[in-house]
């Protein structure tokens, strides 16, 4: 067994035995995944005040909280519907409330440009979801793009505990954006054939409501 594999099986050993015990705890799915957005909440908190290195700490725990929610929901069958919504939407809040912190401490260095950079990534990680959500409205799924959030949580555990952030931002920042371009024109190619034929028919329909129009003013002088 190689070490990869060694570390992968003990982690997820450690992961079953913490969704055990929460299953007996009988603790709400839906409190641990809010517990996540504030343990996410001291993290901001840390990186507003330039403490990195322990955020990325924090970040990680807020992540085992993300990762044992829906296990802990499917072992003591509590998944409902809303619980999927409410995990989507606390995840949304968890991203950006990190963010914030990061806003916090570069604006307080005059830092413009990384105050700059931070917002672009906000409105990356913003759009990243809504192009998936509403290309899904239509498309039976969109997860094309390389910049998922897990992707962009590690990254942030990195930039926090390495003290990388701002090199971590500038990857986020640049391939985010790729991803949103990525499921904008994938969602087009894909519905460019059902949009075509969409407007054919409505061209017909125009056609045969215009030719029965016509007929209709024919026979009424005629008569």
């Amino acid at each position: 067994m190689t070490y990869t594999a060694a570390i992968g099986k003990t982690c997820n050993w450690l992961l079953v035995r913490i969704v055990e015990a929460l299953a007996l705890s009988r603790i709400h799915p839906n409190v641990l995944t809010f517990l996540g957005l504030v343990i996410n909440g001291c993290a901001a908190y840390l990186l507003g005040t330039g403490r990195f290195w322990q955020a990325g700490l924090v970040i990680i725990g807020a992540g085992i909280f993300d990762m044992v929610d829906g296990r802990v929901a499917r072992r003591t069958n509590q998944v409902t519907r809303f619980g999927g919504f409410f995990d989507s939407v606390i995840d949304r809040y968890s991203d950006l409330v990190l963010l914030i912190g990061l806003l916090v401490y570069y604006g307080n260095a005059n830092r413009s440009t990384y105050v700059v950079l931070t917002a672009i990534v906000m409105m990356a990680s913003v759009m990243i979801s809504y192009t998936r959500a509403r290309a899904e409205n239509e498309l039976p799924q969109c997860k094309v793009g390389f910049m998922e959030r897990p992707e962009r949580v590690v990254l942030m555990i990195i930039g926090a505990l390495f003290n990388k952030m701002a090199p971590v931002l500038w990857v986020i920042a640049v391939l985010g954006t790729i991803t949103v371009v990525g499921r904008m024109m994938y969602t087009w190619r894909e519905l460019k054939p059902i949009d075509e034929q969409s407007m054919a028919e409505q061209r017909e329909a125009s056609r045969q409501a215009q030719q029965a129009k016509l007929s209709n003013a024919v026979a009424t002088s005629k008569s």
